[in-house]
């Protein structure tokens, strides 16, 4: 299936997947529609698709093709309109000695240790830890795309990873991880006022967060961010509430 009006995407051709569950509403499916071949996706090419929806888990590009549900909204943040609110303020200030350090997308066993903790202990119940570093080189270190490792160290520590895709049009958030102990201290948002300054240093106009979904609780972080901007009806619209 070709994508219709998709500048530049020629190549590209699209499949929806069979229903699986969703992991973000229970009780409902979802299915994906993914982009092939993932080989040939590379950073200009998902630019395009990014703008479009798409996001990407590995080497595969997918966005959401649920039929009826639409649950899945896909947000940006504009890096010139964005206003810091109060409570980011103090997120920055308190987290203001952290360091942060640019790395190619190289496997670590330390970023893996970290990365298991976070998983075990936010997304996962006692009996259904997982540990398995073959998943952990697929969802995250696999990529087609240029992307980057941000490591974010507390006097020595390791504390939080955030990955990284640049692209032409912006950059996007593929997914960051952390140390669980310091949640009270909302590193998540520290990770995205990070991202948000080194745009706005780099002359990059949009960070991608993804997708936000009104019904989970786990993504109520990303509208936090204001102004942001919404994919509705094929349009980014802003939005600040």
């Amino acid at each position: 299936m070709k994508h219709p009006d998709s500048k530049g995407l020629n190549s590209v051709q699209f499949y929806i997947t069979t229903k699986y569950s969703c992991g973000y509403i229970k009780h409902r499916s979802a299915q994906s529609m993914v982009a092939t071949p993932y080989k040939t996706i590379g950073s200009d090419i998902y630019s395009n698709l990014i703008h479009k929806g798409f996001r990407r888990s590995g080497q595969y590009v997918y966005k959401p093709h649920c039929g009826e549900c639409q649950a899945c909204i896909p947000i940006r943040l504009s890096t010139a309109s964005f206003l810091i609110s109060r409570s980011q303020k103090r997120v920055k200030k308190i987290h203001s000695h952290i360091t942060a350090r640019i790395l190619p997308l190289e496997f670590s066993d330390e970023h893996y240790e970290l990365y298991i903790n976070y998983q075990n202990k936010r997304h996962r119940t006692n009996s259904s830890q997982e540990d398995d570093i073959g998943d952990y080189h697929d969802f995250l270190i696999k990529s087609n795309m240029q992307s980057k490792l941000i490591e974010f160290r507390d006097d020595g520590q390791l504390v939080m990873v955030t990955i990284i895709d640049e692209l032409k049009n912006g950059l996007s958030a593929v997914y960051t991880f952390y140390d669980c102990n310091n949640t009270k201290y909302s590193l998540g948002t520290f990770s995205i006022l990070w991202l948000l300054n080194y745009c706005l240093n780099k002359k990059i106009p949009y960070l991608y967060l993804g997708y936000w979904i009104k019904q989970s609780l786990k993504m109520a972080y990303k509208i936090n961010f204001k102004p942001y901007e919404l994919l509705i009806n094929d349009l980014w619209q802003e939005a600040s509430s």
